[in-house]
């Protein structure tokens, strides 16, 4: 058989890169807002359309046109492109200013324009570095191009990190600065002004939280969201651990060393070590201050009634006595461990619950608290309900973008609007919280450990026994020299409602009828606190 052409349909086919046509797009971009001369956005365009018109090709798009870094391959207005290069089968050319205005990734660079060659048809041509990618000796000439742009990023970024790393060694923060702080001269970084704003001012009474309350970080996290600063658990511990907060500056760009900053401090640098767990020894009045000595397991938790202040602890070795101790000049407030404890032993006692009242009191606490919870969780399903319609818009609008049937403009103008309203939602979903799902666990350990409450205490080890006071007391005890006494100012709200209903229900057994009506009190979600602690065999709600 001599016609072939019954087997043509078994030949390769011709490669996409001998397609014919003369549409083409053009890709400009700079690093910087201020970068000038031949390679600024306007100069590129204008050297980029005037190469089509001598070339005869037709533009049928623009990408880029704003401040994308080429270092990586991960930019928007370049992938966009991409994708719009490969979705659309009619064209032949990319034109860019130089090769390094496509990539300065090397080799990334050169596989990117080599994959859109060799499986779309589509040829990148430089104004200034002309030749023909199509060649053996023109692609070798591209990629070294690449290469050479790669090179280049990487001399300009070791001489921008030496210049960063002697003023770091000179005091100096070189980034934009961080979070409660407002730089006075900012874009002069010799003469930079750091000084704490009214953002850091709040920031502070985090550190004092902290340090004087044990209070724990998602509690923390509540509190300034309610003084206008929001802040997540995670971003709560970066805070707590970067000394540049107490007047320092540490860098991974000079490992190992800690230098004298010449920003103003937003805490001391005793609160700091403070927050840190970090204590030194002192010896100067014959008493040793320990760390988290379990002999001492109230320290920091009281407060001095007097002044306020958080008391510490300290062993008078001669005696071999624990003591907790006002730190305040002039206060002169002291107590022995031993009489400490045996006062806050008192006051968790009235939060006792005999074995016949449990279940009683844990169908009235469960009937309260649902009270709450009923409207949490319905708020909490409309917001998710919210946050997945808008989710569902900001996708919509990425694809029509991507696809070309919105431009810039549109896309400009409402993307930024879906994102603020899911943000929004977030943190309202964050701050409803999802208490709701383990109610049943958490009253079932109230209840239980309610009736065996100060020999829980006891067997804790000292790390666990702090989470359970700050679990029982959030704000903790103050102790009054003159009257000695212990009170505290706030009771965690499953614990609260105890004393009440234990005298309310003494004397039903599980079988009686409770009327609930002739309890003088409910829980109401402005005097709610959430459960947010966890014990070794307990449970939580948050």
């Amino acid at each position: 058989m001599s016609n072939l052409s019954l087997f043509q349909q078994f030949a390769p086919k011709v490669p996409e890169t001998f397609k014919e046509g003369n549409n083409a797009v053009i890709y400009t971009r700079v690093s910087s807002a201020d970068q000038e001369d031949n390679t600024s956005l306007s100069s590129q365009k204008k050297y980029c359309d005037n190469f089509a018109e001598k070339r005869g090709l037709n533009i049928v798009g623009y990408f880029g046109g704003t401040y994308e870094s080429a270092k990586t391959d991960d930019r928007k207005e370049f992938n966009r492109m991409l994708t719009f290069l490969k979705r659309t089968k009619n064209i032949n050319y990319v034109i860019v200013y130089s090769y390094e205005r496509f990539s300065r990734s090397g080799i990334n660079g050169a596989s990117i324009a080599n994959d859109l060659l060799k499986k779309h048809g589509v040829i990148t041509l430089a104004v200034t570095q002309e030749l023909d990618p199509t060649t053996p000796s023109g692609a070798f000439q591209q990629n070294i191009l690449f290469l050479f742009g790669q090179m280049d990023n990487e001399l300009r970024r070791d001489k921008v990190v030496t210049g960063m790393k002697e003023l770091l060694l000179k005091g100096h923060w070189v980034w934009a600065a961080p979070r409660g702080y407002t730089d006075l001269n900012k874009g002069k970084a010799t003469e930079r002004n750091l000084v704490v704003n009214d953002e850091g001012k709040v920031l502070k009474k985090a550190f004092e939280w902290k340090a004087y309350k044990s209070t724990p970080n998602a509690e923390i996290s509540r509190k300034l969201k309610t003084l206008g600063v929001n802040i997540s658990e995670k971003r709560l511990n970066n805070l707590f651990t970067n000394p540049f907060y107490c007047g320092l500056i540490s860098s991974k760009m000079l490992p190992g060393q800690i230098i004298e900053g010449r920003h103003e401090a937003l805490v001391s640098r005793d609160l700091f070590l403070l927050v840190n767990n970090i204590r030194q020894e002192n010896r100067v009045h014959g008493f040793v201050h320990n760390k988290d000595n379990e002999n001492l397991p109230l320290k920091i938790f009281t407060r001095c009634d007097k002044c306020g202040n958080p008391m510490t602890g300290y062993l008078v070795k001669k005696k071999g006595i624990y003591y907790y101790k006002c730190r305040t000049k002039g206060c002169r407030v002291n107590k022995s461990a031993k009489s400490m404890h045996e006062m806050f032993q008192n006051l968790v006692s009235t939060f006792h619950i005999d074995k016949d009242e449990q279940e009683v009191i844990k169908l009235v606490l469960s009937e309260q608290m649902n009270v709450f919870f009923k409207t949490k969780s319905e708020e909490t399903k409309k917001l998710k309900t919210q946050k997945s319609e808008v989710q569902k818009k900001l996708d919509a609008i990425e694809e029509r973008f991507v696809i070309g049937e919105i431009d810039r403009s549109l896309y400009d103008k409402f993307k930024p609007k879906f994102e603020k309203e899911r943000i929004e939602i977030e943190q309202e979903l964050n701050a409803t919280g999802n208490y709701s799902s383990n109610l049943n666990k958490a009253l079932n350990f109230v209840t239980e450990t309610s009736s065996n409450l100060l020999n829980m205490w006891k067997s804790l080890n000292i790390d666990s026994k702090k989470v359970f006071q700050n679990l029982l007391f959030p704000e903790g005890i103050f102790y009054n020299h003159e009257n000695n006494q212990v009170r505290t100012t706030r009771v965690n709200s499953f614990f609260s409602l105890i004393p009440e209903l234990a005298r309310y229900t003494e004397g039903y057994e599980k079988r009686d009828f409770v009327n609930k009506d002739k309890i003088p009190f409910s829980v109401t979600q402005q005097g709610f606190e959430p459960w947010t602690p966890s014990l070794k065999g307990t449970c939580s709600t948050s």
